[in-house]
């Protein structure tokens, strides 16, 4: 779980980066709209509820959640705004990929790189991937670090973990 909500900020913080608040909100739900020309977040409510909240200076925190399958927010004015919403990959929490890879690709990689290309559609740990292959995390670091030196994946470190990820090169081959 803790892997699919890290992951998730760090999609949500590279949304950020590469395009402002107008990509970030792009795709978390579709109940929320920025108004980029006036710096206003709009978040569907009841129109009996309406309310304009004013950040303050204290910002909006903007929290990954399993548990909900839509933005959700509680208004408390004497609270700073907080909006949950539901964070990517939340499926693969409950469900591991059985898929097998294309038989040309694990020719040419290697059956176990190849399965690591197809789960690292997402951002995720040497742990993680070790957990969901099967494998030791030693043996998952070596293959991963093939593929970084092949620029197959890239890695960017979040707090403590590495987290990597299918890089384009690494998606065109897969494709």
């Amino acid at each position: 779980m803790h892997a699919v909500l890290r992951a998730d900020i760090l999609h949500r913080a590279r949304r950020f980066a590469d395009g402002g608040a107008t990509m970030l909100f792009t795709d978390i739900d579709p109940g929320l709209r920025w108004y980029s020309g006036t710096g206003t977040l709009a978040v569907d409510a009841s129109p009996a509820a309406q309310h304009d909240l004013a950040a303050d200076g204290h910002g909006v925190t903007f929290t990954p959640s399993l548990f909900c399958d839509h933005a959700v927010t509680v208004v408390d004015l004497t609270l700073p705004p907080r909006i949950w919403y539901p964070a990517r990959g939340l499926a693969t929490v409950w469900h591991t990929d059985t898929t097998e890879p294309p038989a040309a690709l694990a020719d040419l990689l290697g059956r176990t790189r190849a399965r690591l290309m197809g789960l690292l559609a997402q951002p995720a740990s040497t742990t993680e991937l070790s957990q969901r292959l099967g494998a030791s995390p030693g043996t998952v670091s070596q293959h991963l670090g093939v593929l970084y030196r092949a620029r197959l994946v890239t890695r960017a470190r979040h707090g403590h973990l590495v987290l990597y990820l299918r890089s384009p090169l690494g998606d065109q081959l897969l494709t």
